[in-house]
């Protein structure tokens, strides 16, 4: 599987070069790269963000920087996520789905997020996390990877996905929690 990042920060992703995903794309079995949004700058400063149109707090990412990042690993098969708060909540159905998966491009926002025409022309899906905000979509987007690569072919050794909590959509008590006869 593939995931090309769409980032202003790659040296978040350290983390997901360790353990298991880490293992994963030594053996080539994961790629994930990391794309710095504000190499796409034309601005000497590197410089990508804006006011938000129409006035309010905060910035938006530039639409040129944020369309000439994804132009730079666009194909046809690929899935274009973007990891926002007002996405739809990431569950494990979900995750299993997105296993399925050949590539997927993941958008991290930041600021007050992503101009909205952009998101209406390459976005396929917006997913959250959870119910609360973060500085970034970079967190999400490790959460995502981590959880997404454990269901591809090879990543776990056979058969460790099974047994799950969440795999088989029911909750499982562990047998440390079972109560016992004295």
């Amino acid at each position: 599987m593939k995931f090309d990042v769409l980032t202003l920060f790659p040296e978040m992703f350290e983390p997901v070069k360790q353990s298991v995903i880490g293992r994963a794309t030594r053996k080539d079995l994961l790629e994930i790269n990391l794309i710095n949004i504000r190499d796409f700058s034309k601005d000497k400063h590197k410089k990508v963000d804006d006011t938000v149109y129409g006035g309010g707090a905060g910035m938006l990412i530039r639409p040129d920087v944020v369309l000439d990042s994804y132009n730079s690993v666009k194909d046809e098969n690929a899935k274009v996520i973007y990891l926002s708060p007002q996405g739809t909540k990431l569950c494990q159905s979900k995750v299993e789905e997105l296993a399925k998966e050949e590539h997927l491009i993941l958008l991290c926002g930041h600021y007050e997020g992503i101009d909205q025409r952009v998101i209406d022309k390459i976005v396929d899906e917006e997913i959250s996390i959870g119910d609360y905000v973060l500085t970034g979509g970079e967190i999400p987007a490790m959460v995502l990877i981590d959880s997404v690569s454990r269901y591809v072919d090879g990543v776990l050794t056979a058969g460790s996905t099974h047994e799950e909590s969440f795999s088989s959509r029911t909750f499982r008590v562990s047998s440390i929690y079972k109560t016992s006869r004295i």
